[in-house]
């Protein structure tokens, strides 16, 4: 889902990730092509993996049909990643009104509730169709599903959550995301489904990225 989708989040909800005529039809040969498939970034986007990891990013949006999709594959796959590569997900939002989707992640991550929830918050949007831009929805959900209103309140506004959405909105606009999901490669790349021709098509031109990084 790219930027302009946004303004159009119930339209589509529940699709699986469309496979693009533009697919890969080299891959098997000559491998992903540079400004087709993926992209090199001009500048370096931040990296916090530790030395000797090569960090991965999926860039996603709790509204986006697609990353719902997406999900379960996408959870598969990094479960079978290498021990020298740092996988994590960094939650988006190209309008302000799905800021408070961000808080809801990483107020989640704060409170160890994350494994548990972060399914659950995507069912809630595609299969139940909440919005949850409003923190009444959000507290209802958290709510609905064991969390406590104070202490999931006080993690959702606290300055720690503030920050990690802000410094979230910034790492993307380094990797220069204009569309969801998409996958950021330490720092230096990044595809979606779009550049690759579906979702699960830009976790194989990652792949190529890992192991284009380990040469070099």
């Amino acid at each position: 889902m790219n930027r302009r989708d946004f303004s159009a989040q119930l339209v589509g909800l529940g699709l699986g990730a469309a496979t693009l005529s533009a697919g890969l039809p080299a891959q098997a040969q000559s491998g992903p092509v540079e400004g087709t498939h993926y992209v090199r970034l001009g500048t370096l986007a931040p990296v916090s993996a530790p030395p000797g990891k090569i960090e991965v990013i999926e860039f996603f949006w709790y509204g986006c049909p697609h990353c719902n999709a997406f999900e379960p594959t996408l959870d598969a796959w990094q479960k079978k990643l290498p021990p020298d590569v740092a996988f994590r997900r960094v939650p988006v939002a190209f309008r302000e009104v799905y800021a408070p989707q961000q808080q809801i992640f990483y107020a989640l991550e704060a409170l160890g509730k994350l494994e548990a929830m972060h399914r659950r918050v995507f069912y809630a949007m595609h299969s139940e169709r909440q919005r949850l831009e409003k923190t009444d929805e959000i507290v209802a959900l958290m709510e609905k599903n064991g969390i406590e209103r104070a202490k999931f309140l006080e993690v959702f506004n606290s300055f720690s959550v503030q920050t990690k959405t802000k410094q979230a909105t910034r790492l993307a606009e380094a990797y220069k995301i204009d569309g969801v999901p998409a996958m950021g490669v330490h720092g230096r790349f990044f595809t979606s489904g779009t550049l690759a021709g579906s979702p699960e098509r830009a976790l194989q031109v990652t792949e190529y990225l890992i192991k284009t990084l380990r040469k070099s």
